[in-house]
């Protein structure tokens, strides 16, 4: 990952146009999962109508032996089934209905589905009450002057980028490890309902709990900001974490070893950063990318991270960087130079080693983390020792200035080598 993509955020999605969408595969928009029209009229399986359910006067056979008709009517029957179960509702609407009975315009309507992540559907009956009340309650938050309209499109994108990963997440991972053939016969399709229905409430409530929790850590952190605009533009430490050689491991390990290392690197990594008071940003496989308000939590999560991986045989060497400055947030997101400065720290810092800038070396002295010099540091210790002057701070860390050198879009910098002190 490269300083200019740090900080980078998906691609914004809202084209414009006049389709409402629904999550591409998603059994809304094709319950068989073969990309055909929900309320097409060809297909293996029977024709769908609007309802979602198989045209019970269709055998199925198109030609065959009729096996395979059966097999795709059972599927499309449960995948209808399990969409029911989780949205909690039956398609009753197209998008042009859907918007209309919203009291949305389409344009708006199709803005505010794109930017939730959704595919666009044409207008066929796929969508529900629920949608027609997530489309209302949007436009009445702009209405009411809460949200702009801006605003709300950026909200609605926000939640769907967040709520999609961890979607995927669960059915991959999750559900995935849950629903293998059991020994009672039943085939993992067959499983999955009633697996579903009972994990479905609780799962709901457990999100609802942790964004609450995330939303009053976040609101207090803002509340806590000295003026309005460093609400948005703050001062933090923001450091990467770099698996070194990691384009070499992809070609050497198996997928499944590669994927359990980048999941162990990941979760020790996440572990880590939250314990010591951090927030992980986001993770990118092979790298992280993390933030804290103080230098020094910074400064304990990267050496942190360094000793734990070095002490992992599975793992491979490990280098960070870290930078303190001013850096804009945007939707859990973090940009600006300071940002691009970790990163280019962490593409030159030594194997198993934490690169800080200057700014942030200043910071550690400023806070009493780490000697401004260590030479008076030193000269305080002998002073102390004979008796003749205080002892220094019981300072956590220490610093070595290292040799400046140009980097490359931020001009000449002057890295520092940060190690526990003692």
């Amino acid at each position: 990952m490269t300083g200019d993509d740090a900080g980078a955020t998906p691609r914004d999605a809202d084209t414009g146009g006049d389709a409402v969408a629904v999550p591409t595969g998603d059994p809304a928009s094709d319950p068989a999962g073969t990309g055909t029209d929900p309320v097409g009229t060809e297909g293996d399986g029977g024709t769908a109508t609007e309802g979602g359910t198989g045209d019970a006067d269709d055998t199925g056979n198109d030609g065959d032996n009729g096996n395979d008709g059966d097999d795709s009517n059972n599927s499309n029957n449960i995948a209808v089934k399990l969409e029911q179960l989780i949205l909690g509702a039956d398609r009753r609407y197209t998008p042009f209905q859907a918007a209309r009975s919203a009291g949305v315009s389409m344009d708006l309507a199709a803005r505010f589905w794109r930017a939730m992540g959704f595919a666009d559907i044409g207008q066929v009956k796929a969508l529900t009450e629920a949608d027609v009340l997530a489309l209302r309650r949007l436009a009445g938050l702009v209405e009411a002057g809460l949200l702009s309209e801006a605003m709300a499109v950026q909200v609605a994108r926000s939640t769907g980028q967040t709520t999609a990963r961890l979607a995927d997440w669960q059915i991959d991972s999750f559900l995935e490890g849950l629903t293998e053939p059991q020994d009672s016969g039943l085939t993992r399709t067959e499983i999955t309902y009633p697996l579903v229905e009972l994990l479905l409430p609780e799962l709901e409530e457990f999100l609802v709990y942790v964004w609450r929790r995330q939303l009053a850590a976040a609101t207090g952190r803002v509340v806590q900001a000295q003026d309005d605009a460093e609400m948005v533009d703050r001062r933090l430490a923001v450091g990467f974490a770099d698996l070194v050689g990691f384009t070499r491991l992809t070609r050497r390990l198996e997928e499944e070893e590669l994927g359990e290392l980048v999941e162990a690197f990941e979760t020790t990594a996440a572990d880590l950063v939250a314990a010591h008071g951090g927030r992980l940003i986001k993770t990118l496989g092979d790298e992280v990318l993390f933030a804290a308000d103080d230098a020094g939590v910074a400064a304990e999560i990267g050496l942190r991270l360094i000793e734990t991986m070095t002490h992992d045989e599975t793992m491979p060497e490990l280098r960070v960087g870290i930078a303190f400055g001013t850096v804009t947030t945007r939707m859990g997101d973090v940009f600006g130079t300071t940002v691009n400065l970790a990163s280019r720290l962490t593409s030159i810092a030594p194997k198993d080693t934490v690169l800080v800038d200057e700014a942030f070396a200043e910071e550690l002295g400023r806070t009493g983390e780490a000697p401004v010099s260590e030479a008076d540091a030193a000269a305080a210790e002998k002073a102390a020792q004979e008796g003749t002057g205080s002892p220094p701070p019981p300072y956590r860390f220490a610093l070595q200035p290292m040799w400046q050198r140009p980097v490359r879009g931020l001009g000449v910098v002057e890295p520092w080598l940060l190690t526990r002190r003692g």
